[in-house]
């Protein structure tokens, strides 16, 4: 523990509300003795509309208020210093902060898909206890997964882009999970089709006809060129 922190024995915050894990980057600017003004890029693991959990290298005294940028959408914000910890290991500072406005905006588009998320998981609970249809369960349950792992691939998408590594190499990721994906729903259609719960006459039977007739010939031909 440095000078600043010296007989500031580490705190922890009161947390509120729910945290979820994130990765956002993050530039952290506050006065040092109110006169000196320090820089700091720190990455925050864990957000919620209340506060996060900032990894840092270096740090203000326990209540110190900071501006926080967020280097990949440029907003700004207010914070105050409530709390800290070591991370596993001992080789970073983990700064926990609350927002001063609470923001669902502040974090970016991955902390509030992974919220929406965390959400849908609990109306799925809810739809468990509800009575409803075995089958319209799983397709809400199929529909969440896909809305999870798009959440993902949106995050490892900004995280590229900010690191500077090439994002298209997530999309060979995007293109297997929506093969998995049609692969999933044309077996559901065909069991439909078996129990004759599907006729011609089925909404929007014609145009999957079509898409399945256009479709077909080109998946096909990957195969005969194999």
């Amino acid at each position: 523990m440095d000078e600043r922190t010296a007989g500031q024995p580490p705190m922890k915050e009161k947390r509120r509300g729910s945290r979820f894990p994130v990765v956002v980057f993050v530039e952290a600017k506050w006065l040092e003795y109110g006169v000196q003004k320090v820089r700091e890029t720190a990455q925050a693991m864990e957000v919620s509309a209340l506060g996060g959990l900032l990894e840092m290298k270096t740090y203000p005294r326990i209540g110190s208020e900071l501006e926080l940028t967020n280097l990949l959408s440029g907003q700004t914000t207010q914070v105050r210093v409530v709390g800290t910890r070591r991370a596993m290991g001992g080789t970073a500072l983990r700064v926990a902060v609350e927002l001063l406005t609470p923001s669902e905006t502040f974090w970016g588009l991955n902390f509030q898909l992974r919220k929406t998320s965390a959400e849908l998981v609990k109306i799925e609970q809810d739809i468990k206890s509800g009575g409803i249809d075995a089958r319209i369960l799983e397709e809400f349950r199929d529909s969440v997964d896909y809305v999870r792992k798009t959440a993902w691939a949106v995050q490892e998408w900004q995280e590229r882009q900010l690191q500077k590594h090439d994002p298209q190499t997530v999309l060979p990721l995007i293109t297997a999970e929506r093969i998995r994906r049609a692969t999933q729903l044309s077996l559901a259609i065909k069991t439909d089709l078996e129990a004759h719960e599907v006729t011609r006459e089925t909404t929007g039977m014609r145009e999957f006809y079509q898409a399945v007739e256009s479709l077909y010939p080109r998946v096909a031909t990957l195969f005969r060129e194999a």
